[in-house]
């Protein structure tokens, strides 16, 4: 089990379905010790969540952290302590609308009303309803998650249930979404089991299922299932993780693809009374996919976690019910934010432009040395020295965003000229000098065909350029400090059947930048002309 840290907020006193009981935390000096929880002695990892579905006993224990329920008629027993919002996790409270958890206090109903949905709190119901948080002020207050501490901890743990952890990657940004961290607690606790299990002590070793998300926003014709996971799995190779991993899945929650597959094999891995963890980073896709298992596991789940685009939208450890079967129980995690990710830095708007929401669709240049090519103003790749007379470049990232080709002689010039205009985002000057510093990495690549892409160059949180050649060329990559780059075996080997020409991509950010300078240099002239007349006039 888990620690998981309950902070004294107002009581919540609303009236939740018959089928929701959410949490309370209170102390009790009874010496008979909750039923469902160990003594501290026997195990001081407490988890403490919200559930989607529950028993209505309650009982007491002996200076043990014990969960208290609502009843129906919304009124709580022991001490006046916060429950936590079904759909986010979160501590609610009904007293302060500027801090995390504001929750409106339904009116008076009849005794035999039953709503027909839990309350959540005001985040999750703007999120749900409206694709937006309620109150931007509010985002910075919010409480952080240490995996390390909470669900790191109890897998750590040599006893207890068994524990499966289900470990989602945005295939769009797999190295970006890629939980390095994570990783690196799970060998630690894995190795030290396994040495454990071995000698014959105890020894829970934590099974790992990799789950490469949104396999729908991959173009389908160049998408194999059996290359794909061959290709996560030498990620996980280069990240040291392979040789733990359990089974690697490729799912779309959009489409349902994958799931079922992936539900039997988490039944099977679980047992009967073992606990299944989702984690990943912000805006992987976690909540989502596990609203899509709810759907086809035939279980009665009664709430649906919060989906939302903006990133982090699960703040607090929800144990969701009725997904698997027997005593076995799934939670999901708050994502785990990565500074290195370069779509954690941007503006709501910015996001929007950057998102992946649609089938990629491969864009082609074919250069030589001496040109570059920007992804808006957040990446540019340049072409220095080639052993080749030409290399294609394919960008794999939002259609939302423009691209240029032009001489890297001219590309210095291109941050004053056009970034925050024809390259967007960032979506303004000021917003460039927000993100920081513009910085070069160097690498060398070598390819041996000219008709697939060999390797790619891929920012964390943006998109990738795949590089085909038959030789070797030396590349300049820019982009913002701090965001990772990495070389890795190119996930879509194909590139476009129609070339990118010089200059800018047609696109509705190029369009909007070039009416309004229209519209300045119009108005210039007129000015001018104005300025003129007024002139010759007060000549005659």
């Amino acid at each position: 089990m888990l620690t998981w840290t309950a902070r004294k907020l107002s009581t919540c006193s609303f009236r939740p379905s018959k089928h929701v009981k959410l949490l309370y935390f209170a102390y009790s000096d009874s010496k008979k010790p909750y039923k469902d929880l160990p003594k501290p002695s026997q195990n001081p990892n407490t988890i403490f969540t919200s559930s989607l579905r529950f028993s209505s006993s309650s009982s007491s224990s002996s200076n043990t952290p014990i969960l208290k329920e609502t009843t129906n008629n919304g009124a709580v027993g022991g001490s006046s302590l916060s429950c936590l919002c079904p759909g986010c996790g979160v501590s609610m409270q009904d007293t302060d609308p500027k801090l995390p958890g504001f929750f409106t206090k339904p009116s008076p109903k009849n005794p035999s009303y039953e709503p027909k949905k839990p309350v959540v709190c005001a985040r999750c119901h703007s999120l749900r309803h409206y694709g937006k948080v309620k109150c931007a002020e509010v985002e910075r207050l919010l409480p952080s998650f240490d995996f390390d501490r909470t669900v790191g901890r109890r897998l750590a743990s040599a006893s207890g249930s068994r524990s499966v952890v289900m470990m989602v990657v945005d295939s769009t940004d797999f190295d970006g979404s890629f939980p390095r961290r994570v990783v690196r607690s799970l060998l630690g606790s894995i190795q030290e089991h396994r040495m454990d299990w071995t000698e014959g002590k105890p020894g829970n070793v934590p099974r790992v299922v990799m789950v490469a998300s949104k396999i729908d926003l991959l173009p389908t014709e160049a998408l194999s299932p059996t290359g794909m996971e061959h290709w996560v799995r030498r990620r996980a190779r280069e990240a040291a993780a392979d040789g733990e991993i359990s089974a690697v899945h490729l799912v779309s929650s959009l489409k349902n693809w994958g799931i079922k597959n992936l539900l039997n094999e988490l039944v099977e891995l679980v047992g009967a009374r073992g606990h299944v963890y989702a984690v990943g980073a912000q805006n992987a896709g976690k909540s989502t996919l596990i609203n899509s298992l709810g759907k086809v596991s035939g279980g009665k789940v009664v709430s649906e976690l919060t989906e939302a685009v903006v990133p982090g939208t699960t703040l607090g450890i929800v144990r969701v019910d009725g997904v698997l079967p027997g005593q076995a129980k799934l939670f999901d995690t708050p994502g785990i934010l990565h500074p290195h990710q370069l779509m954690m830095r941007l503006t709501s708007e910015e996001q929007k432009l950057v998102r992946i929401d649609k089938e990629l669709k491969p864009r082609t240049y074919r250069v030589g040395a001496g040109h570059s090519v920007h992804i808006a103003g957040l990446m540019r790749l340049d072409v220095e020295e080639a052993s080749v007379d030409s290399i294609y470049l394919t960008i794999w990232a939002s259609p939302h965003l423009p691209l240029h080709m032009g001489k890297t002689e001219n590309a210095c010039t291109m941050i004053e000229t056009h970034f925050g205009r024809q390259l967007k985002p960032p979506n303004s000057q000021k917003r460039v000098e927000e993100l920081g510093k513009w910085v070069r990495k160097e690498c060398t690549v070598s390819g041996n065909s000219w008709k697939v892409s060999s390797v790619d160059v891929a920012a964390a949180g943006l998109g990738w350029f795949a590089v085909g050649l038959k030789g070797m060329v030396r590349l300049g990559v820019w982009t913002y400090e701090g965001v990772d780059v990495v070389l890795r075996d190119s996930l879509l080997p194909h590139r476009a059947r129609r070339f990118e020409e010089t200059g800018f991509t047609v696109s509705k950010v190029v369009s909007q930048a070039d009416k309004a300078l229209n519209q300045l240099q119009l108005h210039q002239v007129e000015k001018k002309k104005s300025e003129c007349e007024k002139l010759l006039s007060a000549t005659i």
